[in-house]
């Protein structure tokens, strides 16, 4: 608990922290939250709005031109194989659907007083619907989604914005044993991005990267490393791809593999092998990648 927020429970009486998080029924919470949030609607006046459009980032419109971007969503979609099934994603997801499978923090999402989340990630919510359809019986689950975001966490520096466009595909199966499956998810993902920067950007190098995060665990790491040579064996000689073994990032958030995804000196997307749809449908044999590019970004290389 941050100090602000136990401020603000030391201002109610006692117990009431524990009424609120765990006394009431989900229903009778957002019987109480949305008369709260009426009365202070209640009381907001034009100028009160003239000013939070000017102080909110949440509320602040883009600043790429939607001419521009409509045309690159387009071109993405058309270049986008038959294996991947389009999903037009709610702008809202169930609550925890970022925190129950990844390791951001809730306070990282935009929670809602009904049960739910305003999306923060496409890809989240792709492995869910993923999750649904092999439970369903399909052998694997290939989805792409283009989707507005929103992220509750502080940004700082130039092209930082609490909302933003991402374009993303999320692919799931069984493993295969050997590293296969991966190495198959691999070339689909990576093999879209290369096309797709190829004929979107052509005067910049599209660079695709990869990394296997190491581990304390020796089991665990030679199930990497077997995952590793079949990367070098079958994803490297059909694709213009690198390893980047000196990257860091998310490397508690990918499990195993990650991907980076750039343009001449615009990084565009990372993307990875994660747990999400073997802990939804509690099989660790699942395997899961996502991968998923900024189309704002991507626009803005686009003369």
């Amino acid at each position: 608990m941050n100090e602000v927020a136990r401020r603000a429970w030391a201002t109610l009486p006692e117990g009431s922290r524990e009424g609120l998080c765990e006394g009431l029924s989900p229903a009778d919470l957002q019987a109480v939250l949305m008369e709260v949030t009426r009365s202070r609607a209640a009381q907001v006046t034009p100028a009160r709005l003239m000013r939070r459009r000017a102080d909110d980032r949440f509320v602040r419109p883009s600043e790429i031109d939607p001419r521009r971007l409509a045309k690159t969503r387009a071109a993405l979609w058309e270049a986008l194989p038959p294996r991947f099934e389009g999903v037009e994603l709610s702008p809202v997801a169930p609550l925890g659907v970022t925190s129950a499978v990844s390791t951001v923090p809730q306070n990282n999402v935009l929670s809602t007083i009904r049960g739910t989340e305003v999306a923060s990630d496409p890809t989240n919510n792709l492995a869910l619907e993923a999750a649904v359809r092999r439970k369903a019986g399909a052998e694997r689950a290939d989805l792409a989604a283009c989707q507005r975001v929103v992220r509750a966490q502080t940004v700082d520096g130039p092209g930082m914005f609490a909302h933003f466009e991402l374009f993303a595909l999320v692919s799931s199966r069984r493993d295969a044993g050997s590293g296969r499956a991966e190495a198959e998810m691999l070339l689909d993902h990576l093999g879209f991005w290369q096309d797709v920067l190829g004929r979107l950007v052509p005067d910049q190098r599209a660079r695709l990267t990869f990394t296997t995060f190491g581990t304390d665990d020796p089991k665990a790491a030679a199930a990497r490393n077997v995952v590793r040579d079949r990367i070098e064996d079958t994803v490297r000689p059909k694709l213009e791809l690198t390893e980047d073994a000196l990257r860091t990032k998310s490397a508690g958030y990918y499990d195993g593999t990650a991907i980076g995804i750039a343009a001449g000196d615009a990084d565009l997307g990372d993307g990875g092998f994660t747990r999400w749809t073997a802990k939804l449908l509690g099989d660790a044999k699942e395997r899961c990648l996502t991968s998923c590019i900024s189309t704002e970004r991507l626009t803005s290389l686009i003369g």
